[in-house]
């Protein structure tokens, strides 16, 4: 069953996030991911109006183990820091 990987953004730093969108791409297809859509927050319809993100990507993996194995790699753990400079992120993973 494929796993979805959710990330809820707010940006703190543009140089260093795009530094890290630059290159996480690689990793995810180095696991057999890829990139559903990446997008900027618009409007809320519904719910909270004060949105604590501004920015979402979604990405798909085969199944969970392959979600996991992306997200532990050595080479997505070393962007982490990149990541984690540019950004404030909620990543959570879904299996549907």
């Amino acid at each position: 069953m494929a796993a979805y990987c959710v990330g809820q953004i707010q940006v703190k730093d543009a140089i260093a996030w795009e530094g890290y969108r630059r290159q996480v791409g690689a990793t995810i297809t180095l696991y057999g991911g890829e990139v559903m859509f990446r997008g900027e927050l618009n409007f809320a319809f519904g719910g909270r109006q004060d949105q604590d993100h501004d920015h979402i990507v979604a990405l798909r993996f085969e199944n969970v183990d392959a979600a996991k194995r992306w997200h532990d790699s050595a080479e997505y753990q070393a962007l982490i820091p990149l990541r984690n400079q540019g950004a404030e992120m909620n990543l959570v993973l879904y299996q549907g």
